[in-house]
């Protein structure tokens, strides 16, 4: 991974080079030999991070140019930001400057030294590279060459058609769906591809189809190629042609001679005249694809092309008549008959005891392999060598170096890891840092996207180089992007998606955080800690789970996971924080420490880091010191919903935060008026009630994306118009503007570029007249919303809302709208979400109407904790598109209306929290079963229960 890092510290040091020339005075000489110096080093790397694995020292050589690389750019930033800093202070004078400099310890000689030992350094371990013959020519490793492991492990990748596998379960249902797509003869497609995770079965599925008797009955000829990484097409396409031609010694000697275009001009011919079934397994880049697809027919063919991949886009480009399969991992039921049918049955002499003791012990393992097929197989081959209740209790122990390594030590090939490996090493380089932080967090961790993408900003690992060839995209698309690209190659899981689609968390299989923390603590690239103790320092990496392998490198990131046993945030002074970049705290379970307060220091230590996320200790108050005003790299700090009461003034000298989330728990925070000095925030959270002493300046901040929550009674409505990148507002109307009029024409250009808003007014128990109007007066001057929450009182809404053009989501809570307000919702042409929550509706309201043509557009409809409503009623034409349905907790709702039945295209239906008498009448022998047993997906939770009286 040196060759990302390298690339990226390139990209930061040249663009602070660039804009920060002013502030390297003395050193700019140095900072541009070093830099071409790491340009000289980055053609050597990717070799050597490909061979660092099976050579020591190779691996030492590549983790000192990858320290050297962070050295060297927290030397320069640190020097660069402290000049900048004097300056600021209105040091104009030269010599006074310099002076003062040198009285602060920041000699200029001696940052210009410390720069030309790190290139010294770099320049003598390119030439250790370079002698060692890196990307040139392949050296011995261990009796056996870099060329011939690759070739082995290509060896051992390879599939055949005639293997069939005697141990299948569970797949049942995927070959008959693909059967149906390749022998169907009206609207066939000519391509069908099996997506999914290295271990699913992929290739098992393709075989179980490609001997299925209905296709070999329905085409005329078969060809299987596994298509390797580093495959030549036109070995691939001599394969497929000579299979489905079943070519002599004489033919297939004459197809060697072929020219390329030849060959392809061929192949092409065959399949446009036979019908044929061309099986690709393992194709890994949609390159390659293209590249085969030339002597494949598009048109007057009825031949067929089956595909196994791990990336989407090879799976489903665009322009290309195709099916997607997705293939799923088994359910528990499926996992339990795999592992029986290869551990269990066929025992000699086994009684029931053992065989229920045997179950119950395999159905606790298998949660670690988290019904990925490649993980059953290898637990069950080491379980079917353990042959009593101990061995297996012992396997239980450990239960992930099992499923890893497969039956033995020597046996590198036979455990999942290494399956899993290859979609590591086939991530692109600025991919992999972004895959190898997802191990900070916690096993079975739902990851929030927002979050982890600003958490990858703030360490630089989105490439500004990206972001400039993709026509001025966002850092925050790129990252994006970024997530989308790891989930395409299934290293990734979508946990939680948006009423839109967009992917709002995301998690990793079990197994895969096994990958991602054994490949981090080989690139030194991160470290985890447990239970931090007054005498007990940060723990490192001890879990069964990950290999133990010794760190090369100074660790950079570390994650402190608090747990029962830990009673601080911080361990004592330790002179390698002074490396640190990310420290990231994870409450697990139930953490009481034993003090009332805990105190966040000695951060001092931590001199360059640019992470710092303290979120979810809510059972004690966390106190920021002000030395932390001193940590000027920081560009991410996050204390969400911690207990907090105090912000430092010295928050102020933070001048690269990207992100501040001061969203605290309990209390109402005082902020001092410094944020205006944060001038590269894009993303500032402030807790719903804070207070300040008069109003918060933000007007400087000109590359903020998201306001979350501006206060008309600390803020300034008008230090809107300096925010001319803000995308997404949230203000609490908490006392009238004035002169709200004039405000509204000279922030007008800013809020209509908003794309979310959302407008608070004032308290829930008191009803104003002027913050209803001045609320409505706002969202009226943003037009171009497509994400809209109104929350509090407002009796009527904005009659011009149904011309919005990009109006898709809607919330309203607590609005108490007046009756006639709901022919204005049913009228909003583009609405696809809508999010009703308590007392939507005037307290009258007893009767909630779904009108005939009434939401033409909506798909999503959420109804939660209406309590004043006793009957809903869906009249036969309303939401024609709806197909997914949430409600909950209406406690005055006792039967389902009847025109549920009306919404042919309902999908999901999820009811939680509803009364009692609800849940009887939708169960199968209920009165309201017949309305919603056309919906496909059924989610029913437990009833609720109202207290007793």
């Amino acid at each position: 991974m040196a060759e990302a890092v390298v690339s990226f510290v390139l990209e930061r040091v040249g663009d602070f080079a660039t804009q920060e020339a002013k502030f390297l005075s003395g050193v700019s000489h140095q900072v541009e030999v070093a830099q071409t110096e790491l340009q000289l080093m980055q053609g050597f790397l990717k070799d050597a991070d490909a061979r660092q694995g099976q050579d020591a020292t190779v691996q030492v050589w590549v983790a000192k140019t990858r320290d050297a690389a962070y050295d060297l750019e927290d030397v320069i930033e640190t020097y660069g930001l402290k000049v900048a800093s004097k300056k600021k202070r209105g040091i104009k004078n030269i010599l006074r400057r310099f002076a003062c400099i040198f009285r602060e310890g920041v000699d200029v000689r001696k940052i210009g030294l410390e720069i030309e030992n790190i290139t010294a350094k770099i320049s003598n371990l390119r030439l250790s590279l370079q002698s060692y013959n890196i990307a040139r020519v392949p050296t011995e490793i261990g009796g056996e060459s870099f060329s011939q492991l690759h070739e082995r492990q290509r060896l051992l990748r390879r599939t055949y058609s005639h293997v069939i596998e005697r141990d299948v379960v569970g797949l049942e249902y995927n070959v008959e769906e693909l059967v149906m797509h390749l022998v169907k003869d009206e609207n066939r497609h000519r391509v069908v591809s099996v997506w999914g995770m290295g271990g699913l079965g992929k290739t098992t599925l393709a075989r179980q189809v490609y001997h299925h008797k209905n296709v070999r009955q329905h085409f005329d000829s078969f060809a299987w190629v596994c298509v390797s990484q580093r495959c030549e097409i036109r070995n691939v396409w001599e394969g497929i042609f000579i299979k489905l031609v079943s070519a002599t010694k004489e033919q297939r000697q004459d197809i060697k001679e072929m020219t390329y275009d030849e060959i392809a001009k061929k192949l092409f011919c065959v399949m446009q005249e036979m019908r044929c079934l061309v099986i690709l397994d393992d194709i890994w880049s949609i390159e390659t694809w293209n590249f085969l697809n030339v002597a494949f027919p598009n048109e007057q063919t009825e031949s067929t092309i089956l595909l196994t991949t791990r990336y989407e886009a090879v799976a489903l480009p665009p322009n290309r008549n195709c099916f997607l399969h997705k293939l799923q991992p088994l359910n528990e039921n499926e996992s339990l008959a795999l592992l029986e049918k290869i551990a269990i049955f066929g025992r000699p002499d086994i009684d029931s005891g053992i065989y229920s003791r045997m179950r119950e012990l395999g159905r606790k393992l298998l949660r670690h392999c988290a019904g990925l097929p490649l993980a059953i197989i290898v637990l069950a081959g080491v379980l079917s060598t353990k042959n009593t209740i101990k061995q297996w209790e012992m396997v239980n122990e450990n239960v992930y170096a099992y499923i890893r390594r497969g039956r033995g030590h020597e046996q590198e090939y036979e455990g999942a890891l290494w399956v899993l490996a290859l979609s590591y090493d086939d991530l692109p380089y600025h991919l992999k840092p972004c895959f190898l932080y997802l191990g900070h967090y916690p096993e079975d961790r739902e990851i929030s996207v927002s979050t982890l993408t600003k958490l990858w900003m703030a360490e630089g690992l989105i490439s500004l180089r990206q972001q400039r060839q993709s026509l001025g995209e966002t850092m925050e698309n790129i990252a994006h992007n970024c997530l989308t690209e790891l989930v395409e190659r299934c290293v990734v899981q979508v946990g939680r998606s948006g009423s839109t689609g967009t992917i709002k968390t995301c998690q990793i299989h079990d197994l895969i955080r096994d990958l991602c923390l054994l490949k981090a603590e080989e690139e030194s690239f991160l470290q985890i800690g447990y239970s931090l103790q007054e005498n007990k320092a940060t723990n490192p990496v001890t879990s069964s789970m990950v290999a133990k392998a010794t760190p090369v490198g100074k660790i950079r990131r570390l994650a402190i996971y608090l747990d029962e046993n830990a009673d601080r945030l911080v361990s004592s002074r330790d002179e390698t924080n002074g490396h640190v970049r990310s420290l990231l705290y994870f409450v697990l379970g139930e953490w009481r420490p034993r003090s009332e307060k805990v105190l966040l220091s000695p951060l001092t230590d931590f001199k360059v880091l640019r992470v710092l996320k303290v979120e979810d200790v809510d059972e004690v108050e966390v106190e920021l010191p002000s030395e932390i005003g001193n940590m000027v790299h920081l560009r991410f700090l996050s204390v969400r919903d911690s207990k907090i009461k105090r912000f430092p003034s010295s928050l102020g000298n933070l001048i690269c935060l990207q992100t501040l989330d001061f969203r605290v728990r309990y209390v109402e925070l005082f902020i001092p008026n410094v944020i205006w000095k944060m001038k590269q925030l894009r993303h500032l959270y402030l807790p719903r009630r804070y207070t300040a002493s008069g109003n918060l300046k933000l007007s400087t901040l000109g590359h903020l994306q998201t306001l979350d929550f501006l206060s008309s009674e600390y803020c300034d409505l008008n230090d809107v118009a300096g925010l001319t990148n803000l995308l997404k507002l949230q203000i609490r109307l908490s006392l009238p503007l004035e002169n709200l009029e004039e405000i509204l024409k000279s922030v007008g250009s800013t809020l209509n570029r908003i794309q979310s808003l959302l407008v608070y007014n004032g308290y829930y128990s008191v009803r104003n007249t002027s913050y209803e109007e001045q609320g409505n007066q706002i969202v009226s001057s943003c037009r171009h919303i497509y994400k809209l929450k109104l929350d509090g009182p407002t009796a009527e809404l904005p009659k011009e809302l149904h011309s919005y053009p990009n109006l898709t989501k809607l919330e309203l809570c607590s609005c108490s709208l007046k009756d006639d307000q709901m022919g204005i919702l049913e009228n909003l042409p583009n609405l696809t979400t809508l999010l009703l929550i308590s007392e939507v509706f005037e307290e009258n309201t007893k009767i909630l109407v779904f009108s005939k043509g009434g939401f033409p557009s909506l798909q999503f409809l959420s109804v939660f904790r209406m309590d004043e409503i006793t009957e809903w009623r869906v009249e036969e034409g309303a939401m024609p598109s709806l197909w997914r349905l949430r409600m909950g907790f209406c406690s005055g709702l006792t039967t389902l209306p009847d025109g549920l039945t009306y919404l042919t295209n309902l999908k999901e239906l999820t009811i939680f929290g509803m009364p009692r008498e609800l849940h009887s009448r939708i169960q199968e022998d209920g009165e309201d079963f017949c309305k919603i047993q056309h919906v496909p997906s059924v989610v029913i939770g437990e009833p609720y229960d109202p207290p007793m009286q």
